[in-house]
Parts: structure tokens; C-alpha cells; sequence
């Protein structure tokens, strides 16, 4: 299966206005702390979006509102798992990612068949404290021997100057967060990122 190879996250609809119209074809709406209507609201129209632009929209975490949405991806952390009711997902035809720090997570992973795996940090993140430093491109390179043709995410401290090493170490795909969000002219980082991964 293949997927675009820029792959942003973002927490907020206005971020998904801004990036789908420049062509990103694949993105993570990751919504914490809100109220059950209004994440509903949110990723309805996230969906919504995302379908006008022709691009696949990543629901994170909230399996039931994927569901009930009609969305067509979902991506899951560690944690998430333990709750998720992963038969009810695969029945509803999710298409499935899945967050990996070591060989522990990724093994269980694995053994869910996902439709990518992703792992990070690459690189020191100030998106959320982690009990894992960073894991380094050797490490990428290990875990594409490893996950074989699932496709691997590479997070965590990534940017465009970044994303070649990630490609060449084995990383399929590249997901950016900060470097966009925090970036003074966003649109036009993701300019770049949609240049340097095409």
C-alpha cells in the first residue's frame, strides 16, 4: 500500500483549512480534553474536509466517534490499545496505525497486522514528555527490517532538514508536528515538506 510520505499531526480543524488546500494528502487530527459532542463535531467535519481535498484524515484515539464517523483510519498509542475494542475496528474496516517505542510494543503491534507502524522519537521531542530518549536513525533502520513492507512512520523531532536521513535510514513516511505549528510561516514549511517528500 502507498502512502503519501508527509504525513503532519495536527490538534485543531484550522490547521487541516490551511494544510489540505496545499495538498496534503495524508493527516492525523489528534484532539485531547474536549467534550464528547465537540470532538464528535470535530471530526465529522474534520472528515468532511479532508474528503473535499481528496486526502485521508487520521482519526487519533477516539475508535468509537471513527466508527460512528465513518472515518477510514484510526491511529492507536500503547495505551489507547488496552481500551480500544480492536474486533469492532477491524469489522468496521479501519485501516489501523500504531505508535512503537521498543521491541515489546512493537511485537504486540505486529501482531495486530497494522496498516502502518510508527516510531519515536526519531529525535528529542518538546511535543509531550516520554519516558523514551530519542531512538535514533539506526534504530529506524532496524525497525524496517523488521516491520518488512508495513509501511514505518518516523516521529518525533523531525524536520525537513531531517526527513532525508529518515528516508534513507528506512522511514516511508515522515510525520512532522511542531516543526509546522511552531514554525513563523507555516504554510510555507509545508510547502517545503510537500517538496522534499514528493
Amino acid at each position: 500500500m502507498m502512502l503519501p510520505r508527509f504525513y503532519p499531526i495536527f490538534d485543531d480543524l484550522p490547521w487541516l483549512e490551511r494544510a489540505l488546500p496545499l495538498g496534503v494528502r495524508l493527516v492525523q487530527l489528534r484532539l485531547k480534553d474536549l467534550p464528547p459532542e465537540t470532538l464528535r463535531d470535530r471530526i465529522r467535519r474534520g472528515l468532511t474536509l479532508a474528503r473535499r481535498h481528496g486526502a485521508a484524515l487520521v482519526v487519533n484515539d477516539h475508535w468509537q466517534i471513527a466508527i460512528d464517523e465513518g472515518a477510514e483510519w484510526l491511529h492507536l498509542g500503547q495505551e489507547d490499545l488496552d481500551q480500544a475494542d480492536l474486533p469492532a475496528i477491524r469489522r468496521a474496516g479501519l485501516r489501523l496505525g500504531i505508535s512503537t517505542h521498543d521491541h515489546a510494543e512493537l511485537d504486540r503491534a505486529l501482531a495486530l497486522q497494522p496498516d502502518y507502524v510508527a516510531l519515536g522519537p526519531v529525535y528529542p521531542t518538546i511535543l509531550k514528555k516520554m519516558r523514551w530518549h530519542q531512538q535514533g536513525l539506526d534504530r529506524v533502520t532496524e525497525w524496517k527490517r523488521l516491520v518488512g513492507p508495513t509501511p514505518l512512520v518516523a516521529i518525533g523531532g523531525m524536520s525537513v532538514e531531517r526527513a532525508t536521513g529518515a528516508f534513507r535510514a528506512g522511514a516511508d513516511i515522515v510525520s512532522a508536528v511542531t516543526d509546522i505549528t511552531l514554525n513563523p510561516n507555516p504554510d510555507a514549511r509545508m510547502r517545503e515538506w510537500l517538496q522534499v517528500t514528493a
